[in-house]
């Protein structure tokens, strides 16, 4: 890797979604970029692992807002169609409860409302203020403040009336709640926050927007899973000039000058650039990469106070000739627990790991029979549970297997009868892996959590409050995690990286120390 080619130079810390879509925008701005990150493939989270004959992927599982990626592609001059495949979800997913009710959501309005009066017919009127709700919602939160800096003050001073007269106060369940009186819809209408890392009965009511989000752009996937999203950006980013180096661990970010000058690498080698950009988590640049330099306001005592995410219990497997079994088991299905409000508590709150659970299911290969061999089926289920900060905290090391064979006999029992005598491949992540591989704060899915004290203004800022020079992009700083929003970060920050110009500091070499 040479730091000395080039001018203009920007250092890209992570190969997440986050962070290839920020080179991607640098690139377009005149930059030579070096995207750093310490796997051995593109897309971070969004990446894949294929064992035995099976591709899983391991984080984001679906596109909801594909003009974002259509944006992005158009300000790099090319067409995101013609490297990726979107196949829209029809229906999106479907939700089954423990009484044998099931809900589809669909894109088409009569249809969600035949599924919405076939459960509850009475609450049809409320269904449909709800979607007006979560419409007036996107509008101000994701289009408005979503794809704009909130780095200054006054930007969220100015936002706070609309914040206000849109109840940003309430939750996202407490809105449902108002709306609609039947549980299992407060249930559908609720879950959202989760896939975002965030509780429904605390995160603020601007997340609703999601509902709005799934009706006007539909739910998509991306034949070749996101890993094929990934290594289409990867391949734009070397098309733009820039280049990838995987395997390659960044240990701290080099100050010079009183700003960012650089990143050093695990080993000592030290890498000069204009820029630095920091896609891994917050948590992590804030305490482990800028750990040499006094911090004014992302410390460890305030990085330790904010609420963060819930951890993740995910178990990917395969199954071998089972193509043509569970016939009425889709692409994407909600298994729901007995318990909701006293569930989510017992994850952030209490931190207790329950007996319980509620499970999301993915099943690429009645989409994309690429992801199995012939014959045979790919699955991700995934659980939340607690982080590894609660002074409860579990020990993995002898929860996993127990919680994994919990999970095989609810998924049994309530979805795939027979399961256990055709399972051919087996891996598990738990909280304690997301800390080891994506160097997650406290093995959190998510990143901070988004509540409303800990979102726009609140959250780290794109453009680093601790340092001239570094931005940071992905799911810990604005707008927030989830695909459309670590996309959306990227917009951000070319919106305050300055264009590349002779003016900027030649990037001349720097020896290590």
């Amino acid at each position: 890797m040479s730091d000395s080619d080039a001018p203009h130079h920007a250092i890209v810390i992570g190969a997440g979604l986050g962070g290839l879509a920020s080179a991607m925008r640098l690139g377009a701005k005149g930059y030579r970029v070096s995207v750093i990150d310490r796997l051995d493939q593109p897309g971070g989270r969004g990446s894949s692992i294929t064992q035995g004959g099976h591709r899983f992927d391991l984080g984001p599982t679906i596109v909801t807002v594909p003009q974002g990626l259509r944006d992005l592609w158009a300000a790099c001059g090319r067409d995101f169609d013609r490297d990726v495949t979107l196949k829209p979800m029809t229906p999106f997913y479907e939700i089954r409860w423990p009484d044998g009710s099931k809900f589809a959501a669909y894109q088409d309005s009569d249809t969600m409302e035949a599924e919405v009066a076939r459960l509850s017919p009475d609450d049809l009127p409320g269904y449909r203020k709800f979607l007006n709700d979560a419409h007036d919602r996107y509008w101000f939160g994701y289009e408005d403040l979503g794809r704009r800096p909130m780095h200054q003050l006054w930007d969220l001073i100015k936002a706070l009336p609309r914040f206000v007269w849109l109840r940003a106060d309430r939750s996202v369940y407490a809105h449902a709640a108002m709306r609609v009186r039947d549980p299992r819809l407060r249930f559908a209408l609720s879950f959202h926050p989760l896939f975002i890392g965030g509780d429904p009965f605390r995160v603020t009511s601007m997340y609703i927007l999601v509902s709005h989000l799934e009706k006007s752009f539909g739910v998509h996937y991306a034949m070749g899973g996101v890993q094929a999203i990934a290594t289409a950006m990867a391949n734009v980013v070397r098309q733009q000039g820039g280049s990838l180096h995987l395997n390659t661990e960044i240990d701290e970010i080099i100050v010079e000058n009183g700003r960012a000058a650089g990143v050093r690498l695990v080993g000592g080698k030290a890498l000069r650039s204009d820029i630095v950009v920091s896609n891994a988590d917050a948590g992590h640049t804030y305490s482990r990469l800028l750990r040499n330099r006094p911090r004014k306001r992302w410390t460890d005592a305030k990085l330790d106070s904010r609420r963060w995410s819930m951890g993740l219990f995910v178990w990917y497997f395969g199954t071998r000739g089972t193509r043509d079994m569970w016939r009425d088991v889709g692409h994407h299905t909600i298994v729901v627990g007995p318990r909701y409000r006293h569930h989510i508590k017992d994850i952030f709150i209490r931190g207790h790991l329950c007996d319980d659970m509620s499970l999301y299911v993915h099943r690429p290969s009645v989409t994309d029979p690429s992801v199995a061999p012939d014959g045979d089926d790919t699955f991700y289920v995934l659980s939340p549970v607690p982080h590894l900060g609660h002074d409860n905290g579990v020990d993995w090391a002898q929860e996993s297997e127990p919680y994994r064979l919990k999970m095989l006999a609810m998924l049994e029992d309530r979805l795939l009868p027979g399961l256990a005598e055709h399972v051919s491949e087996s891996l598990v992540f738990t909280p304690e892996t997301f800390r080891n591989r994506y160097l997650s704060p406290l093995g959190a899915g998510f990143s901070i959590e988004p509540r409303i004290l800990q979102s726009a203004w609140f959250r780290p800022h794109n453009v680093s409050e601790e340092l001239p020079g570094l931005y940071l992009a992905g799911a810990g700083t604005h707008p927030g995690a989830g695909l459309p929003g670590v996309i959306s970060s990227a917009e951000v920050l070319a919106q305050v990286v300055p264009d590349a110009a002779p003016t900027l500091t030649p990037a001349l070499p720097m020896a290590a120390e």
